[in-house]
């Protein structure tokens, strides 16, 4: 098969379509290479120095010589350098796969092109024909439901939300302005780390994390780490039964994505019923473009995003109009949209209305 690079001729024209759609697969290869090298923990390995593909064939366990052809492979990629005939070290572009990496991506990596996303992509041609979540059709049972089974594959995704949350954090919490708020709840929180973010930037503010018990197994730890836990209070419960009532301001970081319309406005309807009058509520999203512009790499982006919730939770991203329907159709008034272009989110705020 062609590669895209093979298809460009030395005229710098455009290839042709079959050579685009091909590039396109490879991408995907690429990707489930680079979640081998951060499953087998290449990146962990290598952080210390150059090493041969024997001496990491024996740490790891693995058949020397198809390792050795994943290791050029990722060569290729710019995720490793050679060194010499047959050693390599970690390159720049490999250093978030590391497990201590400040910037570290391993578990998100790891999540979302491992085995529990990719069944799910798997089905996505008949949940598009049934319109069945791909999840429930891959695994029996829906994304909540599974990962309360399976603590392992669980600490991988709450792995995954917290290294997203590091990186859209401060922008984040810039544009929310939550100083000047008494109580903070993190609806869906996880490990703590976006209200340990809060809690860190104002010191006068006091916080609650709210989420299932498997979202909390390392909250404690988070905040405790942070310095914040004194100011913090850890909460189990249900969403969809009921939020903490007495708090000042009310947020929800890409939770509504991972639900439709209808499980959506039963979360913002919970919360209606319990903020007070002068309450805020703040919706961190990405928001789809109004209209798609063919060719937009940043688009895109943002639609495949779109499908991935669709296939991994049933749930979907939304345009900035549909945050506004949903929200006045649960008792919301719509009072600021804050873009953040960096990472294509949106910080909505809402006052009851």
């Amino acid at each position: 098969m062609r590669s895209a690079a093979d298809a460009v001729g030395g005229d710098g024209r455009k290839p042709p379509p079959s050579a685009r759609l091909s590039a396109m697969i490879v991408q995907v290869l690429a990707g489930k290479a680079v979640h081998a090298a951060a499953e087998l923990g290449i990146p962990d390995l290598l952080a210390g120095g150059p090493r041969s593909s024997a001496e990491l064939a024996e740490r790891i366990g693995a058949h020397g010589p198809s390792l050795h052809r994943l290791l050029l492979a990722l060569a290729g990629m710019g995720v490793l350098t050679p060194v010499g005939a047959d050693r390599f070290e970690l390159a720049e572009l490999g250093q978030p796969l590391r497990t201590d990496a400040p910037d570290s991506i391993r578990g998100l990596m790891r999540m979302m092109c491992g085995p529990e996303v990719w069944r799910s992509w798997g089905e996505l041609v008949a949940g598009v024909r049934t319109g069945e979540p791909p999840w429930e059709l891959a695994h029996g049972m829906g994304w909540t439901e599974y990962y309360a089974a399976h603590p392992d594959a669980a600490e991988t995704f709450n792995l995954a939300m917290a290294e997203h949350t590091r990186d859209v954090a401060p922008e984040a919490l810039a544009a929310a302005d939550l100083g000047r708020f008494r109580t903070v709840v993190d609806l869906g929180g996880g490990d703590g780390t976006l209200l340990a973010h809060v809690l860190r930037a104002h010191p006068e503010v006091e916080g609650v994390v709210f989420d299932v018990p498997t979202g909390l197994a390392a909250t404690a730890d988070t905040l405790a780490a942070a310095g914040v836990a004194a100011r913090a209070r850890v909460v189990s419960g249900d969403f969809f039964a009921a939020v903490p009532s007495g708090c000042d301001a009310y947020l929800l970081k890409q939770i509504l994505h991972d639900w439709d319309d209808k499980e959506a406005g039963a979360i913002l309807r919970n919360i209606r019923a319990v903020i007070p009058p002068a309450g805020r509520l703040f919706l961190l999203e990405r928001a789809l473009p109004e209209t798609v512009t063919p060719g937009s790499r940043s688009e895109a982006a943002a639609l495949l995003l779109d499908l991935h919730m669709l296939v991994a939770t049933g749930g979907r991203e939304r345009t900035e109009e549909e945050f506004r329907r949903l929200l006045h159709a649960t008792g919301f008034a719509t009072t600021r949209i804050t873009a953040l272009p960096r990472f294509d989110f949106r910080v909505i705020e809402a006052t009851p209305a």
